[in-house]
Parts: structure tokens; C-alpha cells; sequence
């Protein structure tokens, strides 16, 4: 169907808008987007409910746009955190080239540790900062791959939590420890930041998504106790993130950035996203960093 068409189709279904607006905005974000912002407006017969205003459906779109940034701000920084722990605590213990060996990535089966090292070849492959060039350019003869501190810059998410669930138990204890987690919570909640960027990379909607893999919620901290969170929903990896950043930034302002843009959209049911009613005066959002409790456990 042609963008006009398109529209056509839309208003005859019930959708309130000006023709003209709503062709503008197919142009910019296409049909097939668009469909699945309005698909909560919709009846058992493909025609939208009474009072369906394209203008609320757009509020929806671009909040989950901002709504994106938001996030991925703070997957970043978590990021290039435990990117710089890891590349530290790895090369101080087994030396620059310590996981080309085998055995210094215990965590890993065999299997695991053979697609790690092809993933992280076609990472630095892919690399083309000064740094990689200036490796190549130096050492290339002699060294295929780089020290621990230039492969990690190289690495992405997924690489990243694979490096930290193969290192050994005395890295992922102290990365861990000064998180005030344990180490299968760190394991987990790496793998579930993992899953949320790689949505976030296609493009894909978490406004209300159920999340397919459902990170540890620590069941001896009664902080996560008392804020009740449903571990398959938004507001789990929400939570996560401001846990992490309070511990990696105490003076962080990005849950101050977060409720801006809620309240800058009252029209969003955060509720389906799995937030209490009363989230912001959970512990767990106070944003004290003493809330930080060391924890040696496993």
C-alpha cells in the first residue's frame, strides 16, 4: 500500500487524526513501527476503540524513543565500568595475554571459550579506533590479538558478560563484592543489561515488553524486598540500572532524568511496565550510596 493508502486505512478503522499529519508521520517511521504502538488501541476487529487519538498514540512513540536514550545511558556506563574492572583485576592476575590461555577462563566450557575467542577476533577485526590501528601497526607481526586493556575496548555487551562468567572466582568475587552483590546476581544481571541493549539495538519497544530472561532479584537484601519487583518487567532492569549506577556514580542524576521524562508524559500507564505506585520512595530509589552493603557471598 502506498503512504496514503496506508493513512486511508487507518482513519477508516477509527483512528482520529488529520490525514495529512498522519501520512507525515508514516513517511518518517513506517507502517509496520507504527502498528505496534497502536495495537494496544485496538479491538477484535482490527478497528481502533471509541476516542483513539493518533496525537496520544505519537506521545507513546516518541516517549519510548526518549524513553531509549534514557536506558541506554545507563547500559553504558555500566558498561564501561565493568569493562575497565574486568580488563584491571584480569591482566594484573594472568598477565596482558592472560585469555589466550585456556585455563585462565575457568568459567567457560570448552565450546564456550572456542566461540569467545572467534567472537573476540571478529571484534577487533571490526575495530578501527587509534588505539586499535596504533597495536596493529606496532605489534602486528607479533601478536594477532591485543592485551587484555585494548581487546575489552573492542569487546561489545555480550562479549563483555561472557569475559566476566569465564574469569575466575577471585575476579568475579571482587568485581562483584564492590557492588555489594554475589556473583551469580552480577552473572545474571549482566546477561539480562545484555538482553535490553540487544532489544534496544534493533529498535525494538520495552516500554511494556515481558522480558524473555528474568534476572536474580537478591532475596536477602530487604531493600529489593520492600520495592516488590516483578523480575520480567521494565521496571526490573530499571531498577538494576540505579542499583549499579548509585555504587558506580554515587552522584548520579539519572534517576532525576528518569522521572523528568515521566512526568513529562502522565498520559504512559507505568504500571504495565511493572511500577509500584509509591517506586520512588523505595529504598532502593533513595539514592544513598551507603545503601551499599559489601557481600562475600557466592
Amino acid at each position: 500500500m502506498t503512504y496514503n493508502e496506508q493513512a486511508d486505512l487507518l482513519i477508516s478503522r477509527g483512528l482520529e487524526c488529520e490525514r495529512d499529519i498522519l501520512i507525515a508521520h508514516l513517511e518518517a517511521i513506517s507502517y509496520y513501527r507504527l502498528s505496534g504502538y497502536l495495537y494496544p488501541y485496538r479491538n477484535d476487529d482490527d478497528s481502533f476503540r471509541d476516542g483513539t487519538c493518533f496525537g496520544e498514540v505519537w506521545d507513546t512513540y516518541t516517549f519510548d524513543r526518549r524513553f531509549r536514550l534514557v536506558v541506554l545511558d545507563a547500559i553504558e556506563r555500566v558498561e564501561v565500568y565493568v569493562r575497565s574492572r574486568l580488563a584491571y583485576e584480569l591482566s594484573h592476575l594472568q598477565g596482558p595475554f592472560g585469555y589466550l590461555d585456556r585455563a585462565n577462563l575457568p568459567g567457560l566450557r570448552d565450546d564456550e571459550y572456542d566461540s569467545f575467542i572467534a567472537k573476540a577476533k571478529q571484534c577487533f577485526e571490526r575495530c578501527h579506533e587509534p588505539f586499535a590501528n596504533h597495536f596493529r601497526k606496532k605489534y602486528g607481526d607479533s601478536h594477532e590479538l591485543p592485551p587484555y586493556w585494548i581487546i575489552v575496548e573492542s569487546f561489545d555487551f555480550g562479549l563483555i558478560s561472557k569475559l566476566y562468567k569465564g574469569a575466575p572466582k577471585s575476579v568475579r568475587k571482587a568485581i562483584a563484592n564492590e557492588l555489594g552483590i554475589q556473583m551469580p546476581v552480577m552473572t545474571s544481571w549482566l546477561h539480562a543489561i545484555n538482553t535490553v541493549r540487544n532489544m534496544y539495538a534493533h529498535h525494538a519497544r520495552l516500554r511494556n515488553k515481558t522480558l524473555g530472561y528474568k534476572p536474580i532479584v537478591p532475596k536477602s537484601d530487604e531493600t529489593w524486598n520492600y520495592v516488590r519487583v516483578h523480575n520480567n518487567k521494565t521496571f526490573a532492569i530499571l531498577s538494576i540500572l540505579n542499583y549499579l549506577l548509585v555504587r558506580i556514580a554515587p552522584d548520579t542524576k539519572w534517576k532525576s532524568r528518569l522521572v523528568a521524562l515521566l512526568d513529562e508524559y502522565p498520559r504512559i500507564d507505568t504500571s504495565r511496565m511493572g511500577f509500584p505506585a509509591d517506586w520512588q520512595s523505595d529504598p532502593l530509589w533513595s539514592n544513598n550510596s551507603d545503601q551499599a552493603s559489601g557481600s562475600d557471598g557466592e
